[in-house]
């Protein structure tokens, strides 16, 4: 069955230019489909189209009848006295005046019960039921944890939230309203991993159509089942996740260009023996008929249009040389915010050319650990010894300029003191062109001064690199184009990111705020997920089943005639254990695995399977529980 159907779809904001140019595709009840395409390409576009936002100019756009539609990049206007909790229950509206009516119609047929009131008492309490009327609270509850909104924060003003926050309540609202379709635009945006690793597992789970807009190719390796393209205003397919698409996509651009160059080869013997036969045809009209057949024959050969390949930059940082073995030594270091302490008593040491990732949840005090390490804040108490030969370099996760009135050119002449010449250089090679160079850095996009401040590194001698979200606000190209830069810096490299791939890419040891602690992994990130996956394994509290089958010794012993039963659901316990450890081995094979699309894909069908056959047992097993409690 279709969900949506898109039909040569045509929307331009300039009468010249079509950014959707005959777009069509159909996407099929219950797919998790990703929207790809450089910036510009029509992808928020394309979305708000869905939604109802704005129109477009000619096509069709059909939903299946009766599909919700959920979009999460719109936040609706709530009064100024909402606060958080209210914001997130406006999802259970619905379901709230079906309550009401409910208890109306109860109270009628208190009163006086006639069959029509009756019906409709049924049949309403038959949408409330199915619409999940007794599931809101576990539902609030799941999600709110899930997406790191606790108790505090509901009580918030819902006007007062920073732009991340917002967007972070609103995801939850949607999820709570059982929306049929979700339309996610950059959904991993302003949440930590712990939440974009909840928010995965609930897609995976969620039983709707799911289109997502994301620069995280984790996240689309993890939850995408294929790929839709957005490519001069039409759609190109791709079967699979992230990483299927980028080997795809690399294998249509070889064989466009092996079509391209074999043809260009062929026209150009053409074309030779075309010029040969005229040159003999002068005293022969026969050779000139077959000579003008040839030409004519090549201009009727459809012509493969030479691919484009995307532009490649190769940036470099300028390396200082390091000597010694300590890069720098942290001893009892401690740090408090209102009596809150961030944490304590670290003790670290760092070697030359390690490759840190510093991870931890939103809150946790990342960002302040780098500003004491920088000179930046004094901690409450301890010490930082660097290295004697240490040079430092450090991009923030907000930029700031110090003369952001000037425009790009003059900000590289001035501050890196360049001639005009290496300037426009410098700003062409990271994609700053033409008249790009003259807009004022106030102007700039977050991502664009990201860009910019790292123009502005790369010619700095520095041997310790120090990133703070170096890829927030970036899409995937530029993304690809730092970890270029940072894959061919050889010092050490200490960063704080949310974005797995860029971690699972180069961290080799991790660091984790926690409970006021820096817990050190001397790995790399897959590791770190399959330790992390084992603790919780270990921990793991003792099933639900077990305490029913205590309350049950407890009961008086049944009859001889029981025996059987008791045996049999000894028997569906130890199945249900042994399920369990099955699902609980595929969760470590999974974390190991999630930058191999093929086996990810595989262990997620095999988990699925093994999830089901649980929860069958789990069934078994509370039936039979019933036959003996009743029977007992």
């Amino acid at each position: 069955m279709i969900d949506l159907s898109v039909k040569n779809l045509v929307k331009s904001f300039d009468a010249d230019d079509n950014i959707l140019d005959g777009l069509s595709f159909d996407i099929q009840a219950g797919e998790r489909v990703g929207i790809m395409g450089r910036n510009g390409a029509g992808k928020t576009t394309l979305f708000r189209i869905l939604t109802g936002e704005i129109g477009y100019d000619s096509g069709e756009v059909v939903f299946a009848p009766g599909k919700k539609v959920g979009l999460i990049s719109q936040i609706p206007c709530y009064p100024q006295d909402y606060t958080v909790e209210m914001v997130l229950r406006t999802a259970f509206a619905p379901l709230e005046k079906l309550k009401a009516q409910l208890t109306e119609l109860e109270a009628q047929m208190g009163q006086q019960p006639d069959r029509e009131t009756m019906q409709r008492y049924d049949l309403l309490m038959d949408r409330f039921t199915t619409g999940g009327g007794y599931e809101t609270e576990v539902d609030f509850q799941k999600v709110v944890n899930g997406l790191n909104i606790p108790s505090a924060m509901q009580g918030r003003l819902f006007s007062m939230l920073s732009g991340g926050e917002k967007t972070r309540v609103n995801l939850a609202r949607l999820l709570l309203e059982k929306t049929d379709i979700l339309l996610l635009d950059e959904p991993t945006n302003h949440l930590d991993m712990k939440s974009v690793e909840w928010l995965e597992e609930y897609i995976l789970r969620f039983k709707g159509t799911v289109l997502t807009i994301s620069h995280d190719r984790y996240f689309l390796d993890r939850i995408v089942q294929r790929i839709v393209e957005l490519r001069g205003g039409k759609a190109e397919f791709y079967t699979g996740n992230y990483s299927a698409y980028v080997v795809e996509k690399q294998a249509r651009f070889d064989l466009q260009l092996k079509q391209y160059e074999q043809e260009q080869a062929k026209l150009k013997q053409l074309g030779y023996t075309v010029e040969r036969m005229k040159g003999w045809g002068i005293n022969n009209r026969s050779l000139y008929r077959r000579a003008m057949s040839i030409q004519h024959r090549m201009e009727r050969i459809e012509k493969t249009e030479r691919p484009v390949a995307e532009k490649e930059l190769r940036l470099r940082f300028t390396e200082k040389d390091f000597f010694g073995d300590e890069v720098f030594t942290i001893h009892d270091l401690g740090k408090s915010f209102t009596d809150r302490p961030l944490f304590d008593h670290v003790e670290l040491l760092v070697k030359g050319g390690e490759r840190i990732a510093l991870l931890g949840d939103n809150g946790t005090g990342k960002s302040t650990f780098l500003k004491i390490l920088l000179g930046e804040l004094t901690p409450d108490h301890g010490k930082i010894r660097f290295g004697p030969t240490v040079k430092t370099a450090y991009l923030p996760q907000i930029i700031h300029f110090d003369h952001p009135e000037r425009t790009l050119y003059d900000t590289m002449l001035y501050e890196k003191n360049l001639t005009p010449q290496a300037a426009r250089d410098r700003l062409g090679a990271f994609l700053f062109q033409g008249e790009d160079v003259f807009k004022t850095v106030s102007t700039l996009s977050g991502g664009e001064q990201s860009r910019l401040r790292l123009c502005m590194l790369m010619d700095e001698k520095i041997n310790l690199l120090i990133l703070d979200e170096p890829t927030n606000h970036l899409d995937i190209a530029s993304r690809e184009w730092i970890e270029a830069a940072v894959e061919d810096y050889e010092g050490t490299l200490l960063f704080v990111s949310h974005d797995r791939y860029f971690v699972d890419r180069f961290a080799t040891r991790i660091w984790v705020i926690e409970d006021g602690a820096i817990r050190d992994y001397p790995c790399g990130y897959e590791k770190y997920r399959s330790i992390l996956a084992h603790e919780a394994a270990q921990a793991k509290p003792a099933p639900e089943r077990v305490e029913k089958k205590e309350k049950k010794e407890k009961k008086e012993k049944p009859r001889g005639g029981d025996k059987a039963l008791e045996k049999k659901l000894r028997s569906v316990e130890r199945d249900v254990a042994a399920q369990e450890a099955i699902v609980a081995d595929l969760d470590g094979q999974i974390a190991a695995s999630a930058a191999d699309y093929q086996a990810l894909t595989r262990l997620l069908e095999e988990k699925a399977q093994a999830e089901a056959q649980l929860e069958a047992l789990m069934e078994q097993w509370e039936t039979l529980s019933l036959q003996l409690e009743g029977e007992g």
